[in-house]
């Protein structure tokens, strides 16, 4: 594991910002080794380095990733990834409507089925939070 500096960031008085949405983020850390430990830790270190790439910011590789869930359909089931990216994104500065305008754009590329179950997913990811 990482013994990386845990420093949240705060721009703007909004979300709480990771310098590495990763590294930085120890209750995603919690949930990857809560599947295996062995998993945690390679997806922790693997992706860690991935989400450190300094050229892309980090709220846009959580939307990149999000669209890779769309495009998969990673966003049911057991142990889908999909709402811990939609949280991920929005800790790191994504909106509601930036993450719903990304289904919409998906419709294009991935097609508009893919797209259509993300949107009420959405809901219950975001309606159980409050």
């Amino acid at each position: 594991m990482s013994t990386t500096n845990h420093t949240a960031l705060e721009q703007n008085g909004k979300a709480t910002l990771y310098k590495n949405a990763v590294l930085d983020d120890i209750k995603l850390q919690d949930a990857l080794n809560s599947i295996n430990p062995k998993f945690g830790d390679f997806c922790t270190r693997v992706a860690g380095e991935a989400w450190g790439l300094p050229l892309i910011d980090q709220k846009t590789k959580a939307l990149i990733t999000i669209a890779i869930d769309v495009v998969n359909q990673d966003q049911v089931g057991t142990g889908s990834p999909f709402a811990a990216h939609v949280k991920m994104a929005m800790q790191q500065g994504a909106t509601r409507a930036e993450i719903e305008e990304l289904f919409l754009f998906m419709c294009v590329y991935a097609g508009f089925n893919k797209a259509a179950g993300c949107f009420g997913t959405l809901n219950d990811i975001l309606n159980s939070n409050q």
